[in-house]
């Protein structure tokens, strides 16, 4: 297939499809001789034809598909006004957890956070797309494991939980801070103590 015709093709597919596009499925649709590497150089001919323009073409975990730019965001709620799950700080504490650490199970989860996880957080999760069950632990009680899903990295625009940010050094306990302060103290103290033991000496010999 010619390139032109390749490109003009993948922007039909992803255009009528109106979600991710799956590599292996392009692939049938555009025929064997076509393979990834063609595909990705006609993706990237597209995004650069609409380069400036209402709309882009991202690959995530789920395939390629066409995603409206944040600045016609508002247009987009207009026409559809659909609100989007709110997540609460609890929730996504525990989304964060099985993204970084999965496969964790709920025991896992209130390890780090120190809390109890409700079923209904769990299953709010998962109700959304971003979580499912993948198996369960093979230690007393068998408990869950969960992880993320293709729709979760497609949902942030990742092809991969490699593009999760780094997650910042945690600080260092206060109580530490203060450990610290109470050494330097007692060890001035210590200094004035010899101090004095100098000059006891020295009055001792005159």
């Amino acid at each position: 297939m010619a390139e032109t015709e390749t490109k003009n093709a993948l922007e039909f597919a992803l255009l009528a499809a109106g979600g991710a596009v799956e590599m292996g499925a392009l692939k049938r649709m555009l025929g064997a001789e076509t393979g990834a590497k063609q595909i990705r150089e006609a993706a990237e001919q597209l995004r650069e034809e609409w380069r400036g323009r209402s709309m882009d073409i991202v690959e995530t975990a789920g395939g390629f598909q066409f995603v409206s730019r944040p600045e016609y965001a508002q247009f987009l709620r207009a026409l559809a006004p659909v609100k989007p799950p709110r997540l609460s700080r609890p929730l996504m504490e525990v989304l964060a957890i099985i993204a970084y650490r999965q496969p964790a199970t709920r025991g896992d989860i209130e390890k780090i956070r120190g809390v109890a996880v409700s079923s209904s957080q769990l299953a709010f999760l998962e109700e959304c797309g971003w979580v499912e069950e993948v198996g369960r632990r093979q230690t007393p009680g068998r408990p869950v494991l969960y992880s993320t899903t293709k729709t979760f990295l497609d949902d942030l625009g990742l092809l991969s939980l490699d593009d999760l940010p780094v997650p910042p050094e945690p600080e260092a306990p206060p109580e530490a801070e203060s450990e610290n302060d109470n050494n330097n103290e007692t060890g001035g103290d210590a200094e004035d103590d010899n101090d004095g033991d100098d000059d006891d000496e020295s009055n001792n010999e005159r």
